[in-house]
């Protein structure tokens, strides 16, 4: 039979980025939990759930009929501690001259004295607990902290909230201008990551403000999110327990398109490898974890050759150790290649979608 025309690619060198990904969880900009910081029983809710709230804007209110009884209680208190008061500086004044004339004992202007200075500390006192019950009475309304997304309310109208097991955290506001995406690196990817910044910008890992290292967020459902991330905190130390650290990037997210909660991964670009080679991973045939390629010789004969691959990018493998620039191997029919079947070869090109969109 006449040599079969074949598909074969022709190998080319590269400088390629290197890559790894890792599972991490989306957090807002600001997650601020409304709480009830007063007991009573839910009044109103003045928002629609899941929807903007502005600052400052009134979310929930609490039936406020104790705390203003509360208020007017104290508030009679108040009173009647100033009306001490003015009676006791008044006795004071009718024996301070009897006192110079030695009309009254010492003992007697003494106790006058430590009466007026008690009527006064005990207005004080009742002046505070006016104002506590005043703001507690202003606690009965509870309004945004921040401009955001609201979440769904943990209480309705009736309830009695502000105590366990009733609910105490009522809600949560999100801002979603930008998006805090937390992950963990082990001990060793962590090393790899620092060494490689510091091997490029000659500065101190440290300084996690400037860790300007290349970030894309790859959502649940496998598409790229467009804003690049930039990683603005490093925590302090590895947790002894599970070997790994804690890394937060923050991304811009200007179409609010990111919820916190989400779960998505993170590729962090490791290092380039100059010169590198690829070869589509349609040409590598693997068995027991070896790979092989079918090398084009001088006189268009496929010879088996095993190769060492490294990393996955997009469609093509890296390969360390097997091939060199120049060479050509088999693309298609890999199935019926033999050693020394000749050939025609075909140079075809081969366009990985996944390498493009990274």
């Amino acid at each position: 039979m006449p040599p079969m025309e074949l598909q074969v690619y022709e190998i080319k060198t590269e400088s390629v980025p290197l890559y790894e990904e890792f599972v991490g969880q989306v957090y807002g900009e600001k997650d601020i939990p409304i709480r009830a910081r007063v007991e009573g029983f839910l009044q109103g809710i003045h928002f629609e759930e899941g929807q903007r709230v502005e600052n400052g804007q009134l979310l929930y209110s609490i039936d406020p009929e104790p705390f203003m009884e509360k208020v007017v209680a104290e508030t009679s208190k108040v009173s009647e501690a100033q009306t001490m008061l003015v009676q006791a500086e008044s006795d004071l004044r009718r024996i301070e001259p009897l006192a110079e004339m030695s009309a009254v004992s010492q003992q007697e202007l003494d106790m006058s004295v430590s009466k007026r200075d008690a009527a006064k500390s005990s207005l004080e006192a009742a002046k505070a607990n006016l104002n506590i019950a005043k703001i507690n009475l202003g606690y009965c309304k509870m309004y945004a902290p921040i401009e955001g997304i609201i979440g769904k309310t943990n209480a309705r109208e009736g309830e009695f909230v502000g105590k366990d097991p009733n609910p105490v955290i009522l809600n949560t506001v999100s801002q979603l201008r930008n998006i805090r995406f937390q992950f963990f690196l082990s001990e060793n990817d962590y090393l790899k990551i620092a060494r490689e910044y510091i091997a490029k910008t000659d500065q101190k890992i440290e300084r996690s403000d400037s860790a300007d290292i290349g970030l894309r967020l790859i959502l649940a459902d496998g598409q790229e999110f467009p804003e690049d991330g930039k990683i603005d905190f490093i925590d302090r130390n590895i947790d002894s327990s599970t070997g790994s650290i804690l890394v937060q990037a923050t991304f811009p997210n200007p179409d609010r398109l990111i919820r916190p909660g989400q779960f998505a991964r993170i590729r962090v670009r490791f290092s380039q490898a100059d010169n590198a080679i690829l070869i589509p991973q349609k040409c590598a045939l693997e068995m027991q974890g070896r790979y092989s390629v079918f090398v084009v010789n001088s006189e268009n004969k496929l010879e088996s050759r095993q190769v060492q691959v490294g990393e996955s990018i997009g469609e093509f493998y890296l390969v360390r150790e097997g091939l060199k620039a120049g060479e050509t191997i088999l693309m298609e029919g890999l199935q019926r290649a033999r050693q020394d079947l000749e050939i025609v070869p075909t140079v075809t090109e081969f366009q990985s979608k996944k390498l493009s969109q990274s």
